[in-house]
């Protein structure tokens, strides 16, 4: 006993320093701060870089959101029909593969619009439009912003107002970019351009070339620009087979810590909400595709996963000393698993086998002698003469019989001849003395057989 309340206590010990130990390492882990250096742009995340707010209200305004935990060819299955807007924001922990960013393409010639919001967006989802080449500018390279803190984030920046009308404008007055957003630059190819009468035949041309997507006739393939300043596009979007790819160069507009500026949520609201239906953000490039465990991801920087782990090492170290043996081995208890029926049972049929008729009748008269030397008052080694007048003297039996009787059952005892009908003869007139006496079970016995009924 005293050996399991010190091993009880020791398992209490490890588990209140586990906690303890998990506790500060949570502690350390949060006052790790967001860094526009290295940012998380999920919309899981809900500090300054992240884009919980913007999807939550996204979510609680009724508009159709999800998050996109898959590869990007299962945009071209059935799970990606009912998707119409992709969003792509800020640098991604994994980087698109060539494969990918094909798949992407193809899904947005079908009709679907990608929105990528970076300042330095990958090249392989900005292909050329008919000669137009888009690429991002940084102003300022500077990452030691603190995204936590507005002033440090727009320190020397103006407002940003939009060009021209649009839908992806839509009661926007101004935006307030970050110091660190870039500017969209275009560059025309030197090819000679498409005269109108000949531009059904030149769209012909190109899709031989390229037959992959499919090409809208009545849409200019040059990039428009919506918002702009001095130093660039902020906003542009151009068209792609038969979808669109919208570029802003800026992911403070969408972020936690920049969103609620001047008109940056009625911006980033018009955006994804351009092109109507589901409108779905790229989390698997986030690091939270489903080949995590959506609890796992759910709890990751938190102490409950170290705790679950500890705590089934502590299980573990419980079951391994439980199983150890602290003593002296000590034998199992045997435990008579047959009844008394079996065991009479088996006797006789030992007795019958090996012909030990003798002993079968020394078991039976043994005790019936004993009986009758209490009916008549005397010792159990009197004489049998005496016991049988004693009993014959309170009974109606025949004293003389009596003693017959016994006598046969001890010469038998003693090696006599006999043999099975004999031995029953016996037993059977033994059983009838004690039947006419009252003396078949004694009190004890019949209380016990009473109590097993």
């Amino acid at each position: 006993m005293r050996e399991r309340l010190i091993i009880l206590t020791a398992f209490l010990v490890a588990i209140v320093l586990f906690v303890i130990l998990s506790t500060a390492t949570y502690v350390r882990e949060e006052d790790k701060r967001d860094s526009e250096f290295s940012p998380n742009r999920s919309t899981y995340h809900s500090g300054p870089t992240g884009l919980r707010a913007f999807y939550d209200f996204l979510s609680e305004s009724g508009h159709r959101v999800m998050r996109w935990r898959e590869q990007t060819d299962k945009l071209l299955g059935p799970n990606g029909r009912d998707v119409k807007t992709f969003l792509v924001v800020g640098r991604t922990k994994l980087e698109f593969e060539e494969a990918e960013a094909k798949n992407l393409l193809q899904w947005v010639s079908k009709g679907g619009w990608l929105v990528l919001v970076d300042r330095t967006p990958p090249k392989e989802l900005l292909p050329e439009s008919d000669g137009w080449t888009v690429y991002t500018q940084r102003s300022d390279l500077d990452f030691t912003a603190d995204p936590t803190d507005p002033k440090a984030m727009i320190d020397g920046v103006n407002s940003v107002p939009p060009i021209q009308p649009s839908l992806m404008t839509r009661d926007v007055e101004s935006i307030m970019p970050s110091r660190l957003a870039s500017r969209i630059k275009l560059t025309a190819s030197k090819k000679e351009p498409v005269q109108s009468d000949n531009r059904q035949a030149a769209d012909e041309d190109l899709a031989d070339e390229d037959d992959e997507w499919p090409v809208d006739q009545n849409v200019s393939p040059a990039p428009v620009a919506y918002v702009a300043d001095n130093n660039g596009a902020l906003l542009i979007d151009y068209p792609h087979g038969l979808g669109r790819i919208v570029l802003l160069s800026d992911p403070y507009l969408l972020a936690n810590n920049g969103v609620a500026q001047n008109d940056n949520l009625q911006l980033a609201l018009d955006i994804v909400t351009a092109a109507g239906g589901l409108i779905a953000f790229d989390e698997y490039h986030q690091g939270r595709g489903v080949t995590q465990n959506a609890l796992v991801g759910y709890f990751s920087g938190t102490p409950v996963l170290a705790l679950c782990l500890q705590f089934g090492l502590v299980v573990l170290l419980l079951l391994w000393t439980k199983g150890r043996r602290f003593a002296r081995p000590l034998p199992l208890p045997q435990i008579d698993r047959r009844s008394k029926l079996e065991f009479v049972a088996s006797m006789a049929e030992l007795q019958e086998r090996s012909r030990a008729f003798d002993l079968a009748i020394e078991n039976i008269y043994t005790r019936t002698r004993r009986v009758l030397a209490r009916y008549a008052g005397v010792e159990y080694n009197s004489p049998r003469s005496e016991i049988a007048e004693r009993v014959a003297s309170r009974s109606s039996l025949d004293a003389r019989q009596l003693e017959i009787l016994m006598r046969q059952c001890e010469e038998t005892i003693n090696g006599g001849p006999t043999n099975w009908r004999r031995s029953l003869d016996l037993v059977r007139r033994l059983r009838e003395v004690e039947r006419a006496l009252g003396l078949r079970m004694r009190s004890r016995e019949v209380r016990q057989a009473a109590e097993n009924l």
